[in-house]
């Protein structure tokens, strides 16, 4: 049984735009009367590495460079600009850009140089001046300067996709101080996460850009000067990136040990089915596994049982994404909360757990799960005090009771379960016409549809639409491909999906797109539920201004209530760890990164892929 999990927000992987998912970094404290000059972004001023540092713990600084990784993506892509709502951007595209500075994968939240050796923050936090390294340029041998950064900020916030423009929605000016820096200055200091998202904005050429629309889709390789280069392109099919031997960054610390592999190639494949197969039969080389299924026994073979395919499990520490089946609250048919408690019932996590998924998955509950920020018992404290306030305005079980899916087992069975939810529906105003429920006022039958691109996803949805029928309800799945999906899912023309809302271990700016009311009403946004909450939208401000760490997990804490018992959403399930299959040719440092898979840390054993290659050509003889 395929029980897939996603990369953001229901879509599929080849829409996740690395450098902007989980950027909820803070600023760094500092002592200096009218600026704090640091050399990097930390949430509350605790690096990990020393200014004078010389690359991570987590890579290998003799790392071997050479040799081709080769890897899968499903679907298509009909775009190489990643930073507009039109199109599919291609796998792997974030690699060809730099930005301001760059994340520790084994810290929460902080920042390195990369572009900005430095930055200089306003002791009122109301401003923040980047300081350009003077080496910094573009794989054309430009230079990077500040008029590329303020262009590049006002390009993404005004012609960007639209979670630029909540994310940067708080900067009010942005200016070139001298020959090597760019001050941005904010409506106040209350955003504190503001100064390190802009620390990662992405720096693109301005001059590339002059006659060129960047509001279109483009298959012409863009200019950038990250890692890698744009080698080849096969439309809708395949593309290649090679490292860019000239990098210009390739020695600083945050670089050294990385990025050791010249040749990157993905592969597209329209079926996950045949992608494993493919993996199965040397057409590429690494992948990571989301079906539990196919991590039971989708790899066995020859080339599994020689060692030849490595299967490696690595933990992730990262907060659990939130995944489930995802109510469009534009429709009518889902806008009373009664009716979402009701059809959660209808999804029995712990039958598909044992049957379909091999025992794999954990049952998600939080939005935060696998974390310190997920909400549990009732809340007491800080919370409790931070709630109070929106007494009446939120449901009385916030208070009460600690929020838990509907759980089938031996003393509650899924009959149990429909009696319940069918008690619910009639207080909706639902009730039964024959073997059908339709709607007391207007007669009308309880029918929706399931929207998704990936057809693995129709033997999870199966189950569900079956029992549904037990309540009279008629779902209906449809399956698209992934064009139509985006196009469908941008302008919010559905009314279910599994949808997805990925977390950092200090969320801040992201959740105004995620659940806030404006995001609600934006094509393309991220609030693909359409959540419209004033309470909501309070604590998502309290969040993002929050002044310690332990104000920020109090906030949290409130917000996850408050969705958690809003029923937006059917939560389904997440994996604790990465599932990662390798042809063995590859090599990786003894110490992995604690907040991220880390292949960009992976090397190539020359003698290993010479052995693999001739065991390969031997079976196929």
């Amino acid at each position: 049984m395929n029980a897939p999990t996603r990369c953001n927000n229901g879509k599929p992987a080849m829409y996740r735009r690395s450098f902007l998912l989980g950027v909820a970094l803070l600023l760094a404290a500092g002592r200096a009367v009218k600026a704090a000059v640091t050399y990097g972004m930390s949430l509350y001023g605790d690096f990990k590495y020393p200014p004078e540092f010389k690359h991570y713990d987590y890579v290998n600084p003799d790392a071997p460079k050479g040799g081709t990784m080769r890897m899968e993506s499903l679907g298509t892509f009909d775009t190489l600009n990643p930073f507009v709502v039109k199109g599919v951007p291609a796998a792997g595209i974030g690699m060809i850009f730099d930005t301001l500075m760059t994340r520790s994968d084994d810290e929460a939240a902080t920042d390195y140089p990369l572009i900005a050796e430095s930055a200089d923050l306003a002791d009122d936090r109301a401003s923040v001046v980047y300081n350009l390294n003077p080496k910094a340029k573009f794989n054309d041998g430009t230079p990077v300067t500040p008029e590329d950064v303020v262009w590049s900020f006002e390009t993404l916030r005004d012609k960007g996709a639209p979670l630029y423009r909540f994310y940067y929605g708080d900067v009010t000016k942005v200016e070139i101080q001298g020959d090597h820096a760019v001050k941005f200055t904010f409506k106040n200091g209350q955003n504190r996460e503001l100064p390190a998202i802009l620390s990662e904005l992405p720096v693109l050429p301005k001059a590339y850009w002059a006659n060129r629309d960047f509001e279109k889709t483009t298959l012409d390789a863009p200019l950038g000067s990250g890692p890698y280069k744009i080698a080849s392109v096969d439309p809708g099919k395949s593309i290649t990136y090679q490292r860019a031997a000239d990098y210009w960054a390739k020695d600083l610390p945050v670089n050294v040990g990385r990025f050791n592999v010249d040749s990157i190639r993905y592969d597209y494949y329209r079926d996950a089915t045949v992608a494993l197969e493919a993996f199965k039969a040397g057409a590429y080389d690494i992948r990571e596994e989301k079906s539990s299924k196919s991590w039971a026994t989708g790899y066995d073979g020859p080339a599994l049982r020689d060692g030849l395919i490595k299967k490696v499990t690595i933990p992730d520490h990262n907060p659990a994404p939130m995944q489930g089946f995802g109510f469009n609250l534009r429709r009518p048919l889902f806008q009373d909360p009664k009716v979402r408690q009701a059809l959660a019932y209808a999804f029995d996590f712990e039958w598909s757990n044992q049957n379909l998924f091999y025992g794999a998955y954990t049952r998600t509950r939080s939005y935060f799960d696998n974390s310190e920020l997920a909400a549990t018992g009732v809340p007491q404290g800080d919370e409790l005090k931070i709630l109070e306030p929106f007494k009446g305005q939120i449901p009385d079980e916030v208070f009460t009771k600690e929020y838990d899916p509907p759980k089938y087992t031996d003393t509650f069975t899924i009959r149990d379960g429909l009696r319940d939810a069918l008690d619910l529906l009639k207080q909706a105003g639902w009730s039964f016409k024959g073997e059908q429920l339709v709607n007391d006022k207007t007669g009308e039958p309880f029918k929706f549809e399931i929207l998704d691109y990936d057809p693995a996803i129709e033997r999870v949805a199966l189950p569900f639409i079956q029992i549904l029928k037990r309540l009279g309800v008629t779902a209906t799945m449809r399956t698209v491909d992934v064009s139509q999906y985006e196009q469908l899912m941008n302008n919010f023309n559905y009314d279910m999906n599994v949808s997805i809302f990925p977390q950092s271990l200090s969320p801040g700016n992201e959740q105004r797109e995620f659940f806030g009311s404006k995001a609600a009403d934006q094509p393309g946004s991220q609030n693909t539920l359409g959540i419209k909450s004033p309470v909501i939208d309070q604590l998502i401000e309290a969040i993002i201004s929050a002044q310690t760490r332990a104000d920020l997990v109090a906030h949290v804490k409130t917000l996850d209530r408050v969705l958690q018992w809003g029923y937006y959403l059917i939560p389904q399930y997440h994996l604790p760890d990465h599932w990662v299959a390798y042809w063995d040719k590859f090599r990786r440092p003894e110490t992995a990164p604690k907040y991220a898979l880390g292949l960009d840390t992976w090397w190539i054993d020359q003698q290993a892929e010479q052995s693999v290659d001739t065991k390969k050509q031997s079976e196929k003889k």
